[in-house]
């Protein structure tokens, strides 16, 4: 007997938020999505019972799911060729630009599109808690994503192109140059000046063009707001990242706010 509607879920799990996202395989449709900020980033524990409350709360979520997703979404990752890529040596990697602690669970994801590992401290307490109400689920670390994601828009374009997918309190900023990742890193900022230098202190470093480059903006940002604004008194060329999902996205969600959903909804 065909199963007729198969679905999945995709949860992003972050310090300062929680995003939720159903795919309907069979209709090729997105039945659901939605993000939650916090007021002020939470601990893990914290974190935990929000998630909770969330599921138990929404009848949506109890429907039999085909796949799960949980998708970690933190600073705690970094990025190692495959090649020189050791198994014992996972902590090393991490400790050179992240704080992690003796006790910290390391897992890593292959990433074939370039032949790197990423190096990353998922949420395992979310892990836990997520195979006790789901069963078997896959998770990722959310720069997996985000670096799988640009180096699939293949372009004619020669010009560099820097991806920026903006969250409450922090920035992941990617370099790709004739389709090859130069940089991906992840930064902190607390206001609109914190947001731009590190922008402008990427273009410094790498030694890139602020008249050529390309930017191209996903996550918590609109062409009317406060960053947009000082980044492009900087940057001449600043885009809003096309949204082009082979899914179906249904008339209740706003076509023009897909961006603020682009990690998740690239994780199907």
């Amino acid at each position: 007997m065909t199963k007729n509607n198969i679905k999945e879920l995709s949860i992003q799990v972050n310090l300062n938020g929680l995003s939720f996202c159903i795919l309907n395989r069979t209709s090729n449709t997105i039945e659901y999505i939605n993000s939650i900020q916090f007021e002020q980033r939470l601990t893990p524990l914290d974190l935990l019972n929000h998630l909770k409350t969330e599921l138990s709360s929404n009848a949506i979520f109890s429907e039999e799911f085909d796949a799960v997703l949980i998708i970690h979404h933190n600073e705690l990752s970094t990025l190692v060729p495959k090649a020189l890529y050791q198994e014992n040596q996972k902590a090393d990697y991490l400790k050179f630009n992240s704080k992690i602690l003796r006790t910290d669970f390391i897992t890593q994801d292959d990433l074939a599109i370039n032949d790197t590992v990423n190096v990353y401290v998922p949420y395992i307490n979310i892990n836990n808690y997520i195979f006790e109400t789901f069963g078997e689920f896959v998770y990722k670390h959310s720069s997996t994503i985000l670096v799988d994601s640009a180096l699939q828009q293949v372009s004619k374009n020669k010009k560099t192109n820097i991806y920026i997918n903006v969250n409450t309190n922090t920035i992941e900023v990617l370099v790709v140059d004739n389709n090859k990742l130069q940089l991906v890193n992840t930064f902190d900022y607390y206001s609109k000046e914190d947001f731009t230098y590190y922008i402008l202190f990427v273009f410094e470093q790498l030694k890139l063009d602020v008249e050529t480059c390309q930017i191209k903006l996903s996550g918590k940002i609109d062409t009317n707001s406060d960053l947009y604004n000082i980044l492009y008194r900087y940057v001449r060329y600043i885009n809003i990242i096309d949204t082009n999902f082979t899914f179906e996205i249904p008339n209740t969600i706003h076509k023009d706010n897909l961006h603020h959903h682009y990690l998740i909804l690239n994780s199907f």
